[in-house]
């Protein structure tokens, strides 16, 4: 199931819970998840939702450009987060961790 991001409280809730699980598990995502939260709300045009689990916003969002849609996911094996083509298991179009610069991220959402 998934909770539509319909409120500043709901995407606060949403990367409080992201930046508290990479802060305990995946540090090496922690920072570049404020980046890419920031591009998904600048290139969305259309909802925007997370994956619920247990009532909560979980490390899975969903966005779409124009009629595209795509999702950001955690890779745990990889360490990063994977830009994905429609689903979580669609095809990797992108990967980020800490070491990816802001123009990365920017020439990867320009391009969506």
């Amino acid at each position: 199931m998934a909770i539509s991001i319909n409120s500043i409280e709901t995407l606060q809730t949403y990367l409080n819970g992201v930046l508290g699980r990479a802060n305990h598990h995946a540090g090496n995502v922690e920072g570049v998840s404020l980046a890419l939260l920031g591009a998904v709300i600048w290139r969305s045009t259309g909802e925007i939702s997370v994956r619920e689990y247990n009532g909560t916003p979980a490390n899975m969002i969903w966005f779409f450009v124009g009629q595209n849609k795509y999702a950001l996911t955690y890779n745990h094996s990889e360490e990063t987060i994977e830009l994905k083509d429609r689903t979580h298991t669609g095809r990797v179009l992108a990967s980020f961790d800490n070491s990816s610069s802001y123009n990365d991220i920017i020439d990867v959402f320009t391009s969506l």
